[in-house]
């Protein structure tokens, strides 16, 4: 089991420090849902993009209240880009309650500081350019983030927050509206360890969520689960290097959602270890002079024409994010 831990978000409530991840394929998340919330997780993190909040619904309707209470979980979901403005906004999470069962969300995120065109889909194809995105360029991140200061306002939602979103990104919501986020959602992990980032979350109060805390294979590259230094310190330990990357990020004071549909995964996901200083120096020793991000829109496809990172293959991208 995990250790059990929660960290308090600046708002006060509490966040399990262990969650799981649901971005998944089609019909798969019910069962995973359901078998994690039976091995003791309690929260879950959720997207309108992912397109399972139905079935993330139907598993919490199988363990409310005979497993555990509404009032024990900690359940986040997020804000689509498309849907950045009021109107849009407010219909969107009122669909996500919907597809849950739920009257309230623990925590509501922006999931990302583009913005897309509203009306025409999560991904609304550009009128001209085959493979992209269409672009809302007028409204601002500060824009949204006022919606979303409405949002927990009007009582669905108890926190707000961000994902990622970039120090310059942040500390304007935080001028515009004296409103500071709950949580940033990022993407840590040895090779992407966002010192900067998150010692500025520190300083300013907001709590970090790991997304992507085993790395990523999009790019093809091999999994940071199959790095000599991980298997290393996890055959040390007894551990699945699974565990040890968690326990890296635990070890940094954020929560982590790994994801996994797969039953003895999840279980094991959940059995925590806890690193040395040595053994987390020597994890953090594999990004040291060759950081990688693997989640970048730019080079996805249907492809975002924005720079949100600043990362160097973004830097021809024709736009950069509207900050107000």
């Amino acid at each position: 089991m995990s250790f059990g831990n929660t960290l308090q978000l600046n708002t006060g409530a509490p966040i399990p420090q262990i969650g799981l991840g649901t971005c998944s394929n089609p019909n798969e998340v019910e069962n995973a849902v359901e078998i994690a919330i039976r091995n003791g997780y309690r929260h879950l993190d959720l997207a309108m993009i992912y397109g399972n909040q139905d079935e993330v619904g139907r598993a919490l309707k199988k363990v409310i209240p005979s497993v555990v209470a509404r009032e024990e979980l900690f359940i986040t979901s997020k804000l689509w880009n498309s849907a950045h403005q009021q109107g849009p906004a407010e219909e969107e999470l009122d669909e996500t309650l919907k597809q849950l069962g739920l009257t309230y969300l623990d925590l509501y995120l922006v999931h990302w500081p583009a913005a897309f065109e509203p009306g025409n889909g999560l991904r609304p194809p550009h009128p001209t350019k085959e493979g992209e995105v269409q672009l809302d360029t007028q409204t601002s991140v500060v824009d949204t983030w006022k919606t979303m200061v409405k949002l927990r306002e009007a009582g669905k939602v108890k926190a707000i927050g961000i994902s990622n979103f970039a120090i310059e990104h942040i500390q304007a919501l935080i001028n515009a509206t004296s409103v500071v986020p709950a949580v940033n959602q990022i993407e840590v992990h040895p090779l992407l360890p966002q010192v900067e980032l998150a010692a500025y979350c520190a300083r300013a109060g907001i709590h970090v969520t790991a997304y992507s805390p085993l790395g990523n294979n999009i790019l093809g590259k091999p999994m940071l689960t199959e790095n000599a230094v991980v298997k290393e310190v996890a055959k040390k330990l007894n551990a699945t290097p699974a565990q040890v990357l968690i326990a890296w990020n635990v070890h940094r004071g954020h929560s982590v959602i790994p994801k996994s549909v797969q039953e003895s995964r999840i279980i094991s996901n959940f059995q925590q270890i806890a690193l040395s200083q040595e053994d987390y120096e020597m994890i953090t020793s594999i990004g040291v002079g060759k950081f990688e991000r693997f989640n970048i829109p730019f080079r996805e496809h249907p492809k975002w024409d924005i720079n949100i990172f600043n990362e160097e293959v973004e830097k021809a991208a024709t736009f950069r994010i509207k900050i107000q």
